[in-house]
């Protein structure tokens, strides 16, 4: 019940401000142009609103169509230009609110003879500028869309303690976030997994939710992602996407039956599942310890299926590890300071929320705000956590600022 009535007032107030900054915007328009105007925005704004319900149910029972997709996917960006609007219009609001204060202050101390009429009113500009700020979202949204398949190489040196001689320079790939439920250009995923075959990869790893929900979103690309080959292997670990849990499955058993279907589908990609297990890798007589565990998070929205104990089970202590972890919130919650024999951990699940700002002297994402691992390298004493910003796209049809990735690491002895 709080929630629907939450809902409710944030729509009322959604809607309210938006209209008002485009009302207000198009006073100086004549008429009937601006009548025409508003009728538009009215009919298109309510169409947008509706959209993150449509979208939650199309996406559950699939999509019937491309064009349907877009469609509401386009709503949506108008729904979010919407937002931005009715926020730019609201604090347009306040400051009337804080310069009709001050004025009423003035007018009491002033002799009644003297107090003028000082009424405030809505600017024009404000109005104006509001519509601005959400047109050029709008616009921005869509411009991401056509960078979505733009796959970015990020290369990362990694000192590690102990790293056994014969692993120095060790080249790791570091794949996550596939979603191939998503895609739609077979070609522009083909050239990412050649573009990653290009880097000459000892060993690549795969970090967790290669569909959205359901397994045989990845059979038309899994003789794409079967190119994926290293001297040293290919392995995975499942994400929170992958097990199904955000669809109303039939029955328990349909939804096992799908989980056991992606497990095979990455077996005949030729990719090794570790399932809270360990692996060892070997290169001329020294040995390095692999460990990936299924989805484990540190915030209470996320499942935990993994064991990281389980996992550790019988692997030295003394010897350097590396974690596949699919969130990054388990660093912190299990890995850093109680095992210190993982000097790397693998993550993903942010993908940086598909939107930020990254230069070299800035670096910002709304996701930030719920993850505080969320995207590259992160140390805390020697141990390290990398966070993949993804290969694929969920919700959002785009990437704005936060170009999918292929992550180069290479590992080399401390000093």
């Amino acid at each position: 019940m709080r929630t629907l009535l939450f809902l409710l007032i944030f729509f009322g107030w959604l809607v309210y401000y938006a209209f008002t900054a485009v009302y207000t915007g198009l006073s100086g328009v004549d008429e009937p142009a601006r009548q025409l105007l508003l009728a538009a925005f009215t009919g298109i704004g309510l169409c947008a609103l509706i959209s993150p319900l449509v979208y939650r149910r199309l996406s559950d029972n699939g999509w019937p169509s491309a064009l349907v997709k877009y469609t509401v996917h386009t709503l949506i960006a108008v729904f979010l230009g919407q937002l931005l609007m009715a926020a730019v219009m609201f604090i347009g609001d306040l400051w009337i609110g804080v310069k009709a204060v001050f004025t009423g202050l003035h007018t009491a101390w002033a002799a009644p003879a003297s107090a003028e009429n000082t009424a405030i009113s809505r600017s024009p500009f404000v109005g104006q500028f509001a519509m601005l700020s959400g047109g050029l979202l709008f616009l921005s949204l869509l411009y991401g869309v056509s960078r979505r398949y733009r796959y970015q190489v990020r290369t990362v040196r990694i000192p590690v303690d102990g790293l056994p001689e014969a692993f120095h320079g060790l080249r790791i790939v570091q794949l996550s976030d596939i979603h191939s439920g998503s895609f739609d250009n077979p070609n522009a995923v083909r050239r990412g997994v050649d573009k990653a075959m290009s880097l000459a990869p000892d060993l690549i790893l795969f970090s967790g939710d290669l569909v959205n929900d359901r397994a045989d979103e990845f059979k038309p690309y899994l003789t794409i992602f079967a190119h994926l080959r290293a001297p040293m292997g290919v392995y995975s670990v499942l994400g929170n996407h992958d097990y199904g849990d955000y669809v109303r499955w039939p029955s328990s058993a349909a939804k096992q039956e799908n989980l056991h279907r992606l497990m095979q589908y990455q077996r005949q990609a030729g990719w090794r599942l570790l399932l809270n297990e360990s692996a060892t890798l070997h290169k001329d007589g020294d040995t390095l310890t692999l460990l990936g565990v299924e989805n484990w998070s540190g915030r209470a929205a996320f499942s935990r299926y993994g064991s990281l104990e389980q996992a550790l089970s019988g692997t030295p202590s003394d010897r350097p590890a590396i974690l596949l972890s699919h969130d990054p919130s388990h660093w912190t919650a299990e890995v850093v300071g109680r095992h210190p024999q993982i000097v790397l951990t693998l993550s993903g699940h942010t993908h940086g929320m598909q939107f930020g700002i990254e230069s070299r002297w800035f670096k910002w994402s709304p996701v930030q705000y719920f993850y505080k691992q969320w995207a590259g390298l992160y140390q805390q004493g020697r141990q390290f956590l990398y966070v993949n910003r993804g290969f694929g796209f969920l919700g959002y049809l785009g990437r704005l600022g936060m170009p999918p990735e292929i992550t180069l690491l290479e590992l080399v002895r401390a000093q």
